[in-house]
C-alpha cells in the first residue's frame, strides 16, 4: 500500500515537473521564432523599398504591417506583469 501510494504522488509530481518544464521552453522556441521574424522583417523592408523604387507612384501595400503591429499590441497585452 505505501509503496503504490509513494508511486501516485511520484507520477504526479513528474507531470508537474514535465508540465512545467514545458511551459518553460516555450519560452526558448518564442525567442527562436523572434530571431526568425527580425530575418522576415528585414526582408520585407528591404522588398518594400525595392517595390517602391521601381513603382514610385504606388500607394499599394506590399506587406501588411499594420495587422502585424496589431498582432504586436496583442502580445505586449499577454506579457505585461498585471497590475
Amino acid at each position: 500500500m505505501y509503496n503504490m501510494k509513494y508511486k501516485l504522488v511520484k507520477e504526479q509530481d513528474d507531470k508537474v515537473k514535465n508540465f512545467q518544464e514545458g511551459r518553460i521552453e516555450a519560452f526558448d522556441a518564442i525567442e527562436n521564432k523572434l530571431d526568425e521574424l527580425k530575418k522576415l522583417l528585414r526582408q520585407g523592408k528591404i522588398d518594400t523599398i525595392k517595390y517602391y523604387r521601381n513603382n514610385p507612384e504606388s500607394y499599394a501595400v506590399v506587406i501588411g504591417t499594420d495587422l502585424i503591429v496589431d498582432y504586436f499590441k496583442d502580445i505586449f497585452t499577454l506579457l505585461k506583469p498585471k497590475e
